[in-house]
């Protein structure tokens, strides 16, 4: 064996490459010392002199002087490694509720606890906790909409029966529309269309029969069950089913019903239009409710005789104003119930005092003619 380096694959003399040694063999320049046998490994007299041995080595090798010994990290550069293991992680810490609150804005504002849990405050009961009244009123544009229409529909009862058709035919198909609106309904396409063509079969079938009321009556029985059936396919759930069926008959009935200004007598028509647009406008001045109710009943009675001293009914139209004001301040109340919205008064709130005045319209017009 020489000096020279080891090149990898050179193969020591003496060794047959199968784990064994053959004839006797020492490292240069050491002699026989520390290294015996013919056969096996070499043994050693001295536990130090493997050591020395092994300094000897004149080959190419790893340099293992030049690096650094690696200690242990200190504490405070491993205190945020992530956690090794299988084992969750940690829950992030909950933010402070000042940056929740300025996150996510003013926080909502909820009622006493109950048994079914916190609720929503709506403005009719934060009205009502105040001590307010939850109800507000159409107001002054609603009103004058329906003082237009009134007077639309006194007008055109002047003129004949057909003229009065086409105000008669817009305030029933808002009727309808208003309804479904005010019951928290919308769209309901069904529901309005179903009513609305109710109220024109009642009409088809008035002046079929010569303005006869029984066939107000016949249409709103038909429009009922026809209403029934309907509901009774539907695939709603019952609660729904019901709201819908209640919803729908209502609208029908107040759209049917308001054809009773095509039944009624023309000057009867005429005056108690009137009397609702004046009426109307008096309930929508910024005045206390009793006080507004009772300057719209006195405004319609005067509206009602201006009105019948231009027509045959005279000073018997201030009862017949004064009656179709009353029922018309009923539909105005009840188009203002509990915070509604602008649809709901530009629907509802212009349709209902009108249709709600159209029975006594015709009642006390068949009485006072």
């Amino acid at each position: 064996m020489t000096n020279q380096p080891y090149d990898g694959y050179e193969s020591y003399d003496g060794y047959d490459g199968y784990g064994s040694y053959g004839q006797q063999q020492a490292w240069p320049g050491q002699g026989n010392q520390g290294y015996q046998g013919n056969q096996g490994y070499p043994a050693y007299e001295d536990p130090h002199a493997a050591q020395q041995y092994t300094q000897q080595w004149q080959g190419q090798t790893w340099e293992t002087q030049t690096h650094q010994p690696v200690s242990a990290p200190a504490a405070a550069e491993t205190a945020y490694l992530p956690q090794q293991g299988y084992a969750a992680p940690a829950p992030a810490p909950a933010p402070a509720p000042a940056e929740v609150a300025e996150a996510s804005g003013p926080a909502p504002e909820y009622g006493p606890p109950s048994l079914g849990g916190n609720t929503r405050v709506t403005d009719a009961q934060r009205a009502r906790a105040e001590g307010r009244s939850p109800i507000i009123e159409p107001g002054m544009q609603p009103a004058a909409l329906t003082a237009l229409l009134g007077l639309l529909l006194a007008g055109a009862a002047a003129v004949g029966t057909y003229a009065l058709l086409v105000p008669l035919v817009v305030l029933q198909a808002v009727t309808a529309a208003g309804w479904f609106r005010l019951n928290g309904m919308w769209p309901a396409r069904q529901g309005i269309a179903l009513g609305f063509a109710g109220a024109l079969a009642a009409d088809a079938a008035l002046l079929a029969s010569g303005r006869s009321p029984a066939a107000i009556l016949g249409t709103l029985g038909v429009w009922v069950l026809l209403a029934l059936v309907l509901q009774l396919r539907s695939h709603a759930d019952p609660d729904e089913r019901m709201y819908g069926l209640m919803a729908t008959v209502a609208a029908s009935a107040l759209a049917i019903v308001a054809g009773g200004y095509l039944a009624a007598d023309a000057d009867a028509v005429t005056v108690g239009a009137v009397a609702v647009a004046v009426a109307v406008l008096a309930r929508a001045l910024p005045l206390p409710t009793v006080a507004s109710v009772v300057v719209a009943l006195l405004a319609a009675a005067g509206g009602g005789v201006a009105a019948g001293s231009l027509t045959g009914l005279g000073t018997s139209g201030a009862l017949l104003g004064a009656g179709a004001a009353a029922c018309a301040l009923i539909g105005h109340r009840v188009a203002s119930y509990d915070y509604p919205s602008r649809f709901v008064h530009f629907t509802a709130g212009v349709a209902l005092p009108l249709a709600g005045a159209a029975p006594v319209v015709y009642v006390l017009g068949r009485a006072l003619a």
